[in-house]
């Protein structure tokens, strides 16, 4: 099911009655999801259904102070009737032994298809040499992909498929892209920002960790907090930068695709991708942040010539011809909408239409 439709409650919450109606005998339910960001949120929630229902979870993630593995332990080891943990800190226990899966009915991966992008397919092949032969497996994805249908294969028995929608946007989403050179990108996106005084909470998303900070310190200085997201920043850190987000004391995080999946931040009005995301579902995901339970948003994406064949794709994946905003003149010539040009060198072409492509001499 796509992103923002409850994917969480909807395991969650049986589980939970299960427990109610049964009791539990050490740790009822494993829930394994790709990020400890993720970890944090569903344990969160799952404290905040089973307040009256006498359950207890615990999240076990890595990235934390020392003393987080003894806590860690001590849930593992007493007993918490659920489990959320990232996979390898979750091997870093089970290979010390002292972890009893034995009575567990139910095993849960969450944003399985991010999991396996992350490399993880032989983490969750260990961990499920961990567990008991019988037991209720349960896999919840936003998309489908291949390598998630043979995860199935092996380790499912006659799996039931539930499809509750495409991998596609929310409705309320309004979508729109920039065609722009990399060197354009600070500028319009500043401009973006400036001229959208209602848009409190901003997310901008970036492929790779080292343009975090680059985008940080061209935003700062603006009169509004910018703060930057990623796996480089402690633990600390990660949740300070969140928290002060989530109370709209910054207004804008620059972040990797480490908050594009699961993390659920209310009344996001604008997601912009700094550049096209490598894999064509992940733009769903980085779009999903906005207009989450039937509130609106908008998506913007900076478009360079070199990701243009990229965001075709993405265009026939959720079967939309995104809108090509026409790059004001302040900015500087900008390259024309062209996806089946190879888009290497520095051209005129209006921004966003159609156009015929020039190039510039190059000086001798």
């Amino acid at each position: 099911a796509q992103t923002g439709t409850g994917k969480t409650a909807a395991f969650i919450l049986p589980v939970l009655n299960k427990i109610c109606e049964k009791g539990s005998n050490g740790i009822n339910t494993l829930v394994v999801c790709p990020t400890r960001e993720l970890a944090l949120q569903i344990d969160k929630e799952i404290q905040g259904f089973s307040y009256f229902a006498g359950a207890d979870s615990f999240p076990v993630y890595g990235g934390g102070e020392g003393s987080d593995w003894d806590k860690q332990k001590n849930a593992l080891t007493s007993g918490a009737d659920i489990i959320v943990a990232t996979p390898g800190k979750l091997l870093s226990h089970l290979s010390m032994g002292y972890v009893d899966l034995s009575n567990l009915k139910h095993f849960i991966l969450d944003e399985a298809d991010r999991m396996l992008d992350m490399g993880f397919h032989e983490d969750i092949a260990k961990i499920i040499s961990y567990l008991p032969a019988k037991r209720q497996n349960l896999m919840f994805s936003a998309t489908m992909p291949p390598k998630i249908r043979q995860l199935v294969k092996k380790t499912m028995v006659d799996p039931l498929e539930i499809n509750i929608a495409l991998s596609k946007p929310a409705e309320g989403v309004l979508q729109a892209a920039y065609c722009v050179f990399d060197d354009q990108k600070d500028a319009v996106i500043k401009s973006l920002i400036q001229d959208k005084p209602e848009c409190t909470s901003i997310i901008i998303f970036t492929s790779t960790k080292k343009k975090v900070n680059t985008i940080v310190k061209a935003l700062k200085g603006n009169g509004y907090e910018v703060r930057g997201v990623s796996s480089d920043l402690i633990q600390k850190d990660r949740e300070e930068a969140l928290r002060r987000f989530r109370s709209r004391q910054t207004r804008v995080v620059v972040a990797t695709d480490v908050l594009a999946r699961g993390i659920d931040i209310k009344d996001i009005n604008l997601v912009i991708n700094y550049d096209v995301p490598n894999d064509a579902s992940d733009y769903v995901h980085r779009v999903g942040r906005t207009a989450r339970a039937d509130t609106t948003g908008i998506a913007l994406t900076m478009i360079s010539p070199s990701d243009m064949f990229r965001f075709k794709r993405i265009e026939e994946l959720i079967d939309t011809d995104v809108f090509k905003v026409p790059v004001p003149e302040q900015f500087g010539p900008a390259p024309a909408w062209n996806p089946n040009a190879k888009g290497e060198k520095r051209g005129y072409g209006g921004g966003g239409g159609g156009g015929k492509k020039f190039y510039r001499n190059k000086k001798k």
